[in-house]
């Protein structure tokens, strides 16, 4: 995997939108294969705890952006893919073609914000799958709300999702 540094300097840019085409790059490029390398130590984490498998997918596959991006004095927060109680999840009824959209705002290590990576997790609920690449979108909003509200104009199944913590919520009680 070429550097950080050394994509920054071929692309002349190290801007948010170039530390977003560089984790693209990375998840084109390694996606399919993680998952194969990774296969049955996931399928068996299914097994055992359900959708968690995904979240063990998506280590593998980001592990080395966060040691490249701490090269170059940045890191995403919360760590990558993002922070899973504000993430929006929809699909079909049959919840065997979802998607998942987390995300993290890339800080340089004085603390100054420089825009936002959103992950997008395609998964299946009632089997080990990953139908397709994870998606990356590169915003420069930074605060909460400013991503939600760009988000919501990007996708409309955004928009009416809920996040994960008050869906949850709403589950608990309703079960009660």
């Amino acid at each position: 995997m070429q550097s950080l540094l050394e994509f920054f300097a071929e692309n002349k840019n190290d801007d948010i939108f170039a530390i977003g085409k560089y984790i693209e790059s990375h998840v084109e490029e390694n996606w399919q294969i993680l998952l194969e390398k990774h296969h049955d130590k996931l399928l068996r984490t299914f097994e055992r705890t359900g959708d968690m498998a995904y979240g063990a997918y998506l280590n593998f596959l980001f592990r080395p952006v966060h040691i490249h991006l701490k090269q170059v004095n940045l890191y995403p927060e919360p760590r990558f893919p993002g922070d899973f109680s504000i993430s929006r999840e929809w699909g079909n009824q049959e919840e065997t073609n979802q998607q998942r959209w987390m995300w993290s705002t890339i800080k340089s290590i004085h603390g100054d914000s420089l825009g936002t990576i959103v992950t997008i997790t395609y998964h299946d609920h009632n089997e080990f799958c990953i139908p397709q690449k994870p998606g990356i979108i590169t915003l420069a909003q930074t605060e909460k709300d400013d991503v939600v509200a760009e988000l919501s104009l990007r996708s409309i199944d955004f928009q009416q999702s809920r996040e994960f913590q008050i869906e949850y919520e709403e589950y608990l009680r309703n079960k009660s």
